[in-house]
């Protein structure tokens, strides 16, 4: 068999816990649904920071935000770090991007040869957070629960018609892929920005959970005062104070981003719709996977930027030409994907591991371990110095020099209620994942090294917005005169070059 191509399906904060093996019962997503009886399906899949832009750029490079230095969303992402589509395209791929990667810098592709259309976010430094002021909220652009207490139904949002431009040119892409004019194998990578919030769903979705029986959470909101220290941040940095949040508030939320599953459910449907028709199925690899999670009011929490299984446990199913079909319990990481891909493509893997953090996916499909835990990061707003976290088996240990530790056992504890940090019978454990967390990270030169990132982009921020601006954003490129028909072409050799499949 020739080598495989790639559609790589991303979506913007979908919560792995929903996604117990494949998308729940409750949750109407057909498409997925079967997509899941064929696709090898992680579990316990994590983000390598529960944010946008830094776990965007952990899952394209396969390296953590330490070392891409991309702690927030207005971190530069560096035309030097390689990442799969760098990888592939060397390897004599096609690479193509539709929708968003939330890249932050001049660089708008980061290896992929063509993009079908803006990003949904700004790509310069104007969502810089600051630890020289701690606590500061920066109204303009922070999360607040304004997406809780407007939650609701429309039928044309500014994300709506993002995500319907985002499907709409990745359906025309795979139409012009089947038409056999470009001999190499391609990688389309597909990324939606829904369910993000605003919680704001079309009617004939939001119709499908009138009687949902999941519309509250399984934690109830926990007093401030009650929270631990980061969870305290990001009440803070979320504006709690100014909403006041009602249960109809909670469940029109999380009625709206059910809601918003099925609405893309449906747009990732029509791709596999698509590349079914125009015969390119058997021969694709087709990875569905999310940047992070969201919270969705539980413990009173919402959006993402911590380390609970609801922000940081993601979705994860890769379908294969002979990858076996099996539900995968293992924790894993984004990070993993790159060498992922790699390994599917044929690529040599020695040649790739420099270049990466994560591991292959391959060998654990045949029952291997991965050879080290689970890590994440984060150094974004709503905190004041880094946080790392490690997942190793049924364990989960949060660090923050700020705080005090976290241990959970998640296999008896997966809502993660009691924290053994403090319990003398887990000592030992405890002190096993610090000595971890001193071997992997050296904490202090971390926090100088994200505070003189932060300090740099203000003052190149600042001056950028003085006087003339040139935006870095992504303008899709449209030759005019190179489509339908022009009178350069030959319109015989036009229609038949435009037609698939020819001859029936």
């Amino acid at each position: 068999m020739s080598r495989p191509n790639f559609l790589i399906i991303m979506v913007d904060q979908a919560n792995g816990t929903l996604f117990p093996d494949g998308p729940a019962d409750f949750l109407h997503m057909p498409h997925l649904k079967a997509l899941a009886a064929r696709s090898t399906r992680f579990q316990n899949s994590y983000t390598a920071s529960p944010l946008c832009a830094p776990g965007r750029a952990s899952f394209m490079s396969g390296q953590l935000p330490s070392r891409t230095r991309v702690y927030d969303n207005a971190a530069e992402f560096q035309s030097a770090i390689p990442t799969y589509a760098h990888h592939l395209r060397r390897a004599g791929y096609h690479t193509c991007l539709s929708g968003k990667m939330h890249f932050v810098g001049p660089d708008q592709l980061h290896g992929f040869e063509q993009r079908l259309t803006t990003d949904v976010y700004p790509a310069d430094f104007g969502w810089t957070p600051d630890y020289r002021k701690p606590g500061e909220r920066i109204d303009w652009w922070y999360h607040n629960l304004g997406s809780v207490t407007g939650a609701g139904c429309a039928e044309i949002t500014n994300q709506m018609e993002y995500d319907d431009e985002v499907a709409f040119f990745a359906e025309q892409k795979l139409f012009d892929l089947s038409r056999g004019q470009d001999g190499r194998p391609w990688a389309l990578t597909v990324s939606f920005t829904h369910p993000h919030d605003p919680y704001v769903a079309r009617k004939k979705f939001w119709d499908l959970y009138e009687d949902c029986a999941h519309l509250q959470p399984e934690v109830a909101a926990i007093p401030f005062e009650e929270q631990d220290a980061h969870s305290r941040r990001l009440y803070l940095a979320n504006d709690y104070k100014k909403f006041d949040i009602l249960d109809e508030n909670v469940r029109k939320a999380r009625r709206g981003y059910f809601a918003n599953l099925s609405y893309i459910d449906e747009k990732i449907g029509a791709l596999l719709d698509v590349l079914k028709r125009t015969r390119m199925d058997e021969n694709t690899v087709v990875a569905f996977v999310s940047d992070h999670g969201d919270m969705l009011g539980e413990r009173g929490l919402w959006f993402k930027m911590s380390f609970f299984e609801g922000s940081a446990r993601v979705p994860l199913m890769i379908a294969a030409p002979g990858l076996e079909q099996r539900l995968v319990e293992a924790p894993v990481s984004t990070i993993d994907m790159t060498p992922t891909l790699c390994d599917l493509a044929g690529i040599d893997m020695g040649a790739i591991k420099p270049w990466t953090d994560g591991h292959s996916l391959v060998p654990m499909v045949n029952g291997a371990a991965r050879p080290e835990p689970v890590y994440m990061e984060y150094a974004a707003e709503g905190s004041y110095a880094p946080l790392v976290s490690i997942r190793e088996g049924r364990w989960k240990f949060n660090h923050c020099e700020l705080d005090p530790p976290q241990l959970f056992d998640l296999d008896v504890d997966p809502r993660e209620l009691t924290n053994l940090a403090n319990d003398p019978a887990h000592a030992g454990t405890v002190e096993r994942f610090q000595t971890i967390v001193r071997e992997k990270w050296d904490m202090a030169r971390f926090d100088a090294e994200v505070r003189e990132s932060q300090a740099r982009r203000w003052v190149v921020y600042e001056a950028l917005r003085n006087g003339a601006y040139y935006p870095w954003d992504y303008q899709p490129l449209q030759r005019a005169s190179e489509r339908y028909m022009r009178n350069h072409m030959d319109l015989n050799v036009l229609e038949e070059q435009k037609r698939f499949p020819r001859g029936e």
